[in-house]
């Protein structure tokens, strides 16, 4: 059966909407507009505007709205827009839904979902092309997913409503419109667990999000010099899965990371760190770490495209590390 990355997630939201009576969802045009990306096109005549809540233009309030929910026994959906709009609700976040189980000494659980759309690549400018993932990462108490494949997906709304504290999913948008076959089941190999896209044994390839179809191209294309690209698909940025990116470390001796968000304080330093105090004497180079550039995005197509990792820039950067 093949689906695309929007139909995927719009099965994920319906069986989470009729499986779960405590599940809703609320957000900035999801209901009479279908959502932004039309994620929930039909969603509001099929649920009825109890499930289906389009909220007014306050992050800071329906995120707010959503960790009250939680806290009261719901399973609420929180969509944000766009990952730039998430900074508005950052106080709810950061200072509410993740540390409120710790403050109540376990008294309370934030099961929060929150789900909102990120990355560039789409011509929208500074202010709706930016990677926050890694911020997010930063905070704990959350749990961050970053569904890189149709089936993932298709499978990241149940592991993050079954989880007791507050799970971020950030949806790549240029992923939307990616088709593949996919089980007639959705498979439920956990998410919270990176995964092996591609075997290999000269170097590691470490990625995560919209990066990876372009990592992917070009670890297949560089396979036709005879070295093998081994590709890393974190998935879950907090937690780490530290043990899978040290085995493959440990099996390929060289590493690149291709990271979506800038690379000053980049989750691409937090890995490099990890594998260097891990992993330094199974090293044959220094890791390397591939990133957008230290500029806002530009509009203009051709600046974009400078800024932010293309396939070339990736191939270009693997045949430096293995010369």
């Amino acid at each position: 059966m093949k689906m695309t990355y929007r139909e995927a997630l719009r099965e994920g939201l319906q069986e989470a909407l009729e499986t779960d009576p405590r599940v809703y969802l609320m957000g900035e045009d999801v209901a009479a507009y279908g959502g932004t990306y039309a994620v929930t096109k039909g969603f509001l005549e099929k649920y009825g505007p109890e499930k289906i809540i389009d909220a007014p233009l306050s992050e800071v309030g329906f995120t707010g709205i959503g960790v009250g929910a939680a806290i009261g026994g719901l399973r609420p959906i929180v969509e944000i827009m766009t990952v730039n709009f998430s900074l508005l609700a950052l106080d709810q976040i950061v200072n509410g839904a993740s540390i409120l189980r710790h403050m109540s000494g376990g008294q309370l659980s934030v099961p929060l979902v929150i789900r909102m759309t990120t990355g560039g690549g789409r011509q929208l400018a500074a202010q709706h092309s930016n990677s926050f993932e890694g911020w997010f990462a930063h905070i704990p108490g959350i749990k961050i997913l970053t569904p890189s494949t149709v089936e993932d997906a298709r499978s990241c709304l149940y592991f993050a409503l079954l989880d007791p504290d507050p799970v971020l999913i950030f949806e790549h948008a240029l992923l939307l419109n990616s088709s593949a076959e996919v089980t007639e089941k959705p498979t439920r190999e956990s998410l919270f667990k990176a995964a092996v896209r591609k075997e290999g044994s000269t170097l590691t390839l470490i990625t995560y999000g919209g990066m990876l179809p372009r990592c992917l191209e070009a670890a297949h294309e560089f396979d036709g010099t005879g070295d093998k690209i081994e590709v890393i698909d974190l998935r879950c940025l907090r937690p780490l899965d530290n043990e899978a990116i040290f085995r493959s470390v440990r099996k390929t001796h060289r590493v690149l990371i291709v990271d979506e968000g800038w690379r000053s304080g980049s989750l691409s330093a937090e890995v490099s760190a990890r594998i260097m105090e891990s992993c330094f004497f199974d090293l044959d180079a220094p890791v390397q770490r591939l990133c957008r550039k230290e500029v806002p995005i530009p509009y203009a197509r051709h600046l974009e495209i400078a800024a932010i990792p293309q396939k070339q820039d990736i191939l270009n950067r693997i045949q430096e590390i293995l010369s």
